[in-house]
């Protein structure tokens, strides 16, 4: 997916979004945190438009992501408790140097 993002002066920022099947879509991230979900025909004018609210945004995001946030952090956390164990069971500290 193509991506690119744009200053809209007074208003926000706009992130342009193509689909590898060619299809355009874009996001205005409003100052006041208003997000537009803006749907293009062939034309460079938006032919959809729907606003969302912070909390709609977020509730849509969580649905877009290809894992849930929980799902992300609880790998991390694993992630992290096995690093840390690996470096209990090597004897590393993640400290390099020392003095001569």
């Amino acid at each position: 997916m193509d991506v690119t993002r744009t200053t809209v002066p007074g208003t926000g920022t706009l992130f342009h979004f193509t689909t590898g099947d060619g299809r355009r879509l874009a996001v205005m991230v409003e100052g006041d945190g208003l997000r537009r979900l803006l749907m293009y025909d062939t034309d460079d004018e938006p032919s959809q438009a729907v606003a969302l609210e912070l909390e709609e945004a977020d509730q849509l995001a969580q649905v877009l992501h290809s894992r849930s946030v929980n799902d992300r952090l609880a790998a991390l956390e694993r992630r992290v408790a096995d690093l840390a164990g690996t470096a209990r069971t090597t004897g590393t500290t993640g400290i390099t140097g020392g003095v001569s």
